[in-house]
């Protein structure tokens, strides 16, 4: 195979954002059509192998990655494969370079997989931990956001 005519590292780089942002638009936009449903679950899919193709790729990149594909999972009401990157999420959230405010996230992500499969005890079983992590985050913003996002799990 022939080497690109590009940089491929920056390329890297590109479309690990560039398909995140994008995933985020859809996730926020109110009326998505099935085909936007469809390009935002390939978006983020995408943005987390951009980002596994990179140098730079840590823990924490992929939490975030792993985290945005189990809520978009979550938003096609498909609980199994949002359990699936909720647990990848958390795996790689547990480890000690991963700040306490991705592990509350991933709880978070467990938590509204679990109430959209119907099963409330585990999901407030897994807000309750997620709140156990964001009170030990340091920054006051970022423990109110993750406070913010777990209290809008309906449990």
């Amino acid at each position: 195979m022939r080497e690109p005519d590009f940089d491929i590292t920056v390329a890297h780089r590109w479309f690990a954002a560039h398909c995140f942002n994008s995933a985020w638009d859809l996730i926020d936009k109110a009326n998505r059509t099935p085909e936007e449903d469809e390009r935002m679950l390939r978006l983020s899919l995408a943005s987390t192998y951009h980002w596994t193709q990179r140098a730079d790729c840590t823990n924490t990149s992929m939490s975030i990655g792993y985290w945005q594909t189990s809520r978009i999972y979550v938003l096609l009401k498909q609980p199994e494969n949002a359990r699936r990157y909720g647990h990848l999420c958390l795996a790689v959230s547990q480890n000690a370079d991963v700040e306490p405010f991705y592990r509350a996230f991933a709880f978070e992500a467990l938590a509204r997989t679990e109430a959209l499969a119907g099963n409330r005890e585990l999901a407030a079983q897994y807000v309750a931990e997620g709140r156990r992590f964001a009170a030990e985050v340091v920054d006051a913003d970022e423990q109110k956001a993750a406070l913010a996002d777990l209290a809008t799990v309906p449990v």
